[in-house]
């Protein structure tokens, strides 16, 4: 048996983790940069949740207000609010700070859809990340919008 080696050139190897590193970039970036407010848009539908693993591998998310169950997210699903979730709740543990305050996810007018972390001052456009994954988070909010 002849012994097989296969060599990667280092240019190949470098540029990979050039692209790697940009891109990890680009989505922490997008994870915690502030969105600018909307001073025109009128909120449409808000709801304070709390999202909270389960023995299981799943996520419950509570509505904050009155401690109901909004959704059970089931273990393996949900991967978009998963890792959403996993970014804000990370940059919460860096400022050493707790899960005692609700997320806050709003819905405007002009169709954008933010979720924000009051505590760590960190707010994402998740229509940035496209409508499907933007859908996941609407499902959280109340079914009534709130009245004009």
């Amino acid at each position: 048996m002849t012994k097989r080696t296969t060599k990667i050139s280092l240019p190949l190897v470098v540029s990979a983790l050039f692209l790697l590193a940009c891109a990890g970039t680009v989505v922490a970036t997008q994870i915690v940069s502030p969105v600018e407010a909307h001073p025109t848009a009128r909120v449409v539908a808000m709801r304070d949740l709390r999202f909270s693993d389960r023995v299981d591998g799943g996520v419950e998310v509570t509505n904050a207000a009155d401690n109901t169950v909004v959704a059970e997210l089931e273990p393996n699903s949900n991967n978009f609010v998963r890792a959403m979730m996993r970014g804000l709740v990370r940059q919460r543990v860096r400022e050493q700070q707790g899960p005692e305050t609700p997320f806050r996810l709003t819905a405007y007018a002009d169709g954008e859809l933010t979720l924000e972390d009051p505590v760590t001052h960190r707010t994402v456009a998740l229509a940035a990340f496209g409508t499907t994954n933007a859908e996941a988070f609407v499902k959280l909010l109340p079914l009534k919008a709130i009245d004009e």
